[in-house]
């Protein structure tokens, strides 16, 4: 279900039932921009700094906003850096089904994020990162693989991100065709 933003932008947003609308917009605009004042926050939304601060406050402490990041340009901060993409089969655990296994992969630290899919051929995603190709594949043959419940894996090494998180990487202007 899609609802309409009262804001003057009039932007379409997913709508959790159930959820207020205002704080669906707070997750949208801070998805944009985390680094937004609370007087703009307040400007956009038609209420006061201190009630968008306050509206903030209580979804971090729900647990709704787990944190805030940053997208870098990697290429302009260490070329070195090296990720990948990590299709895994599992064998889901009685009682737990993915969980355990997600659990475990989680916890190393060249692990960005994981997810279960919904189809296809492999049931986790794995994003990790490396300071070398040989960094990640050591990672993936030694502690990945070995997992138990873990079938197989299919490595994919990411050469370039254009677009992360809805923010653009490239610095380059192109025409709406892409010609340049």
């Amino acid at each position: 279900m899609y609802a309409v933003s009262e804001t003057a932008d009039h932007i379409l947003f997913p709508f959790k039932k159930g959820f207020d609308l205002m704080k669906n917009e707070i997750i949208r605009i801070l998805q944009q921009n985390a680094r937004i004042s609370n007087t703009a926050m307040g400007e956009m939304l038609g209420i006061s700094p201190e009630q968008a601060a306050e509206e903030i406050h209580k979804l971090e402490n729900e647990g709704v906003i787990r944190g805030y990041s940053v997208i870098v340009d990697e290429d302009k901060v260490d070329s070195s850096t090296v990720y990948a993409t990590i299709e895994l089969r599992v064998t889901p655990q009685r009682d737990c089904g993915f969980d355990d296994i997600a659990k475990t992969i989680m916890m190393y630290d060249e692990v960005e994020s994981v997810s279960l899919m919904s189809s296809g051929v492999y049931d986790l995603s794995v994003e990790v990162k490396g300071n070398n190709l040989k960094d990640v594949a050591f990672f993936v043959s030694e502690r990945l693989a070995t997992i138990d419940g873990i079938l197989s894996t299919s490595t994919h090494f990411i050469l370039k991100k254009y677009k992360e998180k809805g923010i653009f990487i490239d610095d380059d202007e192109t025409d709406e065709r892409g010609l340049g």
